[in-house]
């Protein structure tokens, strides 16, 4: 076995991790970095996540608005997450990914940075409060905490709703 295999065998058996509970309430995100920030969104709102294809420019739409890309026959708008919450923008990267997001109906391609990993959040570890407090309204579910991480656990409906 390398050592890259055994370094994370060891650490993920040095992770205490409480059992979930048949009853308590989980939800279970894919996190994803967008910047220095790492953020997530429910894997059941996920319909998949690709590498960076071509896309082509919709004249007369915001700046965070990149354009349209075909997705297997489907043109779907394509958002610049770092455009959107104010990062200036950044080349692509090898880590780069389009997240095809999909609630009810919409279905809509973002840039990210970097994927992070699949994960389930217990109910007790996410903070609601800022929710609330948020200027971009019904677009945070809340705030995860993981480990030594803070997660901001975005809302599919929130991402989706168009303001343009």
């Amino acid at each position: 076995m390398s050592d890259k295999i055994q370094d994370v065998i060891k650490k993920q058996q040095k992770q205490k991790v409480q059992p979930l509970k048949k009853d308590e309430d989980t939800l279970q995100v894919v996190g994803f970095n967008v910047g220095d920030e790492e953020f997530a969104v429910s894997i059941l709102n996920i319909q998949e996540i690709i590498k960076p294809i071509d896309y082509t420019r919709v004249p007369g739409t915001p700046g965070y608005v990149l354009g349209v890309f075909n997705l297997r026959g489907n043109v779907l708008p394509l958002i610049s997450l770092r455009l959107k919450f104010g990062l200036p923008f950044a080349k692509y990267t090898e880590d780069t990914r389009f997240i095809v997001v999909k609630n009810g109906a919409q279905t809509v391609g973002f840039v990210i940075d970097k994927l992070t990993q699949a994960f389930i959040l217990r109910e007790s570890e996410i903070d609601h409060t800022l929710d609330m407090q948020s200027e971009q309204e019904g677009l945070i579910y809340g705030i995860g905490k993981r480990e030594d991480r803070i997660i901001t656990i975005l809302k599919a409906e929130g991402l989706l709703k168009r303001d343009f």
